[in-house]
């Protein structure tokens, strides 16, 4: 039987238009296999870095190595920003853009099942029968599905279940029209759109039917969730909409921007926070310098976001697992704007951060501004480093601060070699990691007592 590969690199939306093209791709009786077998595998890539570009590259040559025989379908945001690019790569039978997310099921299915003619209806879409698609760019040689109209850009009739990814992630949102400066989503995923909230429902009924306990709620922009319709929508609105109306054990949301955070969410995150809600908060910082949100066009400021943090671990409690990205070395970045930064993240609570340095992206105000203004590679470094220091004493000093606490815990898939040491991989509703003294089976929510902390940071627990 024909058989398929999708590899993921990315946020957690992306990771979502992943897992359902699998789904779609299981559903139509293709076998998912391993890289080495299988007959087409879908890289479904990132851009938003320079080092996300690379490791797309690196991995279609990985498959080369390991599996020749393979074709490569490339997809997602590299697909969308550089496709010309990606089509010249040894190996690469089509590239398909994010504006063409949608027929990636379709056109695998076309390349596993030649001729492309199925059931007398052409199972592969010839680019050229697409809208303003380029299918014979210069000095490529794979088919090219990518335009700036993103018509085709949701896969919204593949249900979302429990398997492999126990926590599947269910993506509502996609696209963003801010346009900060340092970021290229706007061109590689488009402006925001929302899928409808009888959809969104109907997806998170048929998730709990399958007897899944949680799900992963993810967008591009996800605070901006049903903004565009007709009669406007709030995430708010939503989130109390899957709670009370769907029986969903636990929802958890992922990245929500600052400002997002409406007094209405706070106030949710308040009321169902630790039963049917996750404890968990993550609020892109990006920086805490006033001047660099600026340069950024970042539509917060640094005591907007104190304001916001605030709020949400008066009302969840310290338990909240407060959660931020942080970029270091932001073009014309001074070593004062950096204290800045520090002295901020020093003064709240972080469970976590997110780290990584700025990376120029073509098309986007932050490539110029950085030929005009670059904080040198020593900087970047030194001050990555320094914030290491500190994003691993917080992390480490949230979780002590839970020995010999009770929490609510969702099981995960767990190794061979851990089950054998009687014991569970399973993360907290408020995000840590934990290894339950017992073996159990996935996808169960069980309470547990954290015994200690070991090395690493994984708190060891025993069942209540």
């Amino acid at each position: 039987m024909a058989g398929f590969h999708v590899e993921n690199f990315g946020c957690r939306a992306a990771r979502a238009d992943g897992e359902a093209v699998s789904a779609r791709l299981r559903a139509e009786g293709l076998s998912e296999l391993t890289l080495a077998s299988a007959d087409v595998v879908v890289v479904n890539t990132c851009s938003v870095t320079a080092e996300a570009d690379r490791q797309a590259r690196a991995f279609v040559r990985k498959t080369m190595r390991l599996n020749p025989g393979a074709k490569v379908v490339v997809t997602g945001c590299y697909a969308q920003r550089a496709p010309q690019e990606i089509a010249a790569l040894e190996g690469v039978a089509a590239v398909i853009g994010n504006s063409h997310k949608g027929l990636v099921p379709e056109i695998v299915h076309g390349l596993v099942n030649p001729p492309s003619v199925v059931d007398g209806a052409a199972r592969l879409i010839p680019a050229a029968s697409l809208f303003s698609i380029n299918a014979s760019a210069p000095n490529t040689s794979a088919p090219i599905w990518a335009d700036d109209h993103f018509a085709h850009s949701y896969i919204e009739d593949a249900q979302v279940l429990p398997g492999a990814q126990t926590r599947p992630n269910l993506k509502i949102q996609e696209g963003c029209g801010n346009r900060c400066t340092f970021c290229i989503i706007p061109t590689t995923r488009g402006n925001s759109r929302s899928l409808s909230r009888a959809k969104v429902l109907a997806q998170v009924r048929g998730f709990v039917a399958a007897d899944g306990k949680e799900l992963v709620i993810s967008g591009i922009n996800l605070g901006r969730w049903g903004r565009e319709f007709s009669e406007p929508s709030s995430v708010a609105d939503l989130v109390r909409a899957m709670v009370e109306e769907t029986g969903l054990p636990r929802l958890r949301l992922s990245s929500i921007e600052p400002m997002d955070w409406t007094p209405e969410l706070v106030s949710l995150m308040g009321e169902f926070g630790g039963v049917s809600i996750a404890r968990h908060a993550h609020l892109p910082l990006q920086s805490g310098s006033d001047a660099v949100l600026r340069r950024m066009h970042r539509r917060y400021r640094p005591w907007h976001y104190e304001q916001k943090a605030a709020a949400l671990v008066e009302t969840v409690g310290p338990a909240l697992a407060l959660g931020a990205d942080v970029m270091v070395g932001f073009p014309g970045e001074t070593d004062e704007e950096f204290r800045e930064t520090h002295d901020l993240i020093a003064s709240l609570p972080f469970a976590y951060l997110h780290l990584f340095p700025f990376s120029p992206r073509p098309g986007t105000r932050g490539w110029d501004m950085h030929r005009e203004s670059p904080v040198s590679p020593q900087a970047v470094a030194e001050r990555m480093a320094a914030l290491q220091q500190l994003a691993a004493e917080k992390t480490r000093s949230f979780r002590a601060g839970f020995v010999g606490r009770s929490l609510p815990t969702i099981t995960l898939h767990t190794s061979a070699s851990l089950s054998a040491q009687g014991r569970t991989n399973g993360l907290t509703d408020n995000y840590l990691p934990v290894e339950i003294d017992a073996v159990l089976p996935a996808n169960e929510l069980v309470e547990v007592r954290v015994v200690e902390i070991d090395s690493k940071g994984v708190l060891r627990c025993e069942m209540n």
